[in-house]
């Protein structure tokens, strides 16, 4: 609503400069109040833009549709484990009491004596790693599936 009315204090501002470029007068004001309007839209996005934050979006405009299981929607819970397992002792300590302990990082830092920066940094990679690691056993598993 706000662009619509900017758009007319603008058009109403200008129409003693508005000349037409067609012999068609209402077609060329047509065309010159259309592209007002589409700058003062483009203006008004700009200068807001910084505002919108992509945590306002709901989960559900992030999730994509599945035709069926994944490789890892038929792993085991064992085979998960067995991935957290091969992460690194530090990554593999702040991911277990975050994710499985349910601490806060505020406690992990205070409990390991690091900064709190410095665990949420670790389950991050921790997170990154296993996720590369799921990644790659489920092409394994497509590849065993082909074959």
């Amino acid at each position: 609503m706000e662009v619509v009315n900017d758009g007319f204090i603008k058009i109403y501002r200008e129409l003693g400069n508005f000349k037409p470029r067609y012999d068609n007068y209402e077609a060329s004001l047509k065309g010159w109040m259309k592209s007002i309007f589409v700058n003062t839209a483009i203006d008004h996005f700009r200068k807001n833009s910084k505002s919108y934050l992509v945590s306002e979006m709901q989960e559900s405009h992030f999730e994509m549709e599945h035709s069926g299981e994944t490789a890892i929607d038929k792993m085991s819970y064992k085979e998960i484990m067995d991935v957290v397992q091969q992460l690194s002792p530090v990554y593999k300590t702040i991911f277990n009491l975050f994710v499985i302990d349910g601490f806060k990082h505020e406690e992990i830092a205070s409990r390991l004596k690091i900064s709190v920066g410095t665990s949420k940094s670790n389950l991050s990679k921790a997170k990154a790693n296993i996720q590369k690691m799921l990644m790659e056993a489920s092409i394994k598993y497509y590849e065993q599936k082909a074959v």
